[in-house]
């Protein structure tokens, strides 16, 4: 059952009392911050994977052996994409992909976009 909160301005429902509560103590909701990583997370594959990678939900990949990002959970478990982009282990099909080396929280971010990718 959603939960509607009455205001002075009209109605609001549970996620927007929520938020309001959010925002005026200073504290993000968890969905807001996954949000913004996962922009985070499109901005480095846009920058450092576009270039041979389709990294949206519907381009092509500009490298024919180069999967699309939003179908990369047909090939990989997703969660094991974040131990490989750590180690740098990240293989390809296409030998001419280059070495990825990325921080603890781009790694995060990443995978937070590819994984908001799969259909």
């Amino acid at each position: 059952m959603r939960h509607i909160h009455r205001t002075g301005r009209g109605l609001m429902t549970g996620a927007s009392a929520a938020l309001v509560v959010c925002l005026s103590v200073g504290v993000a909701p968890s969905w807001a911050q996954s949000d913004e990583e996962a922009e985070a997370g499109r901005e480095l594959v846009e920058t450092n994977c576009s270039r041979c990678h389709a990294v949206g939900t519907a381009d092509a990949s500009p490298h024919k052996a180069a999967p699309p990002f939003r179908k990369l959970s047909d090939s990989f478990p997703i969660d094991a994409l974040e131990e490989a982009f750590a180690d740098g282990r990240i293989y390809s099909n296409h030998p001419d992909m280059p070495e990825f080396i990325a921080t603890p929280e781009q790694i995060e971010a990443i995978i937070t976009y590819i994984a908001s990718l799969q259909s």
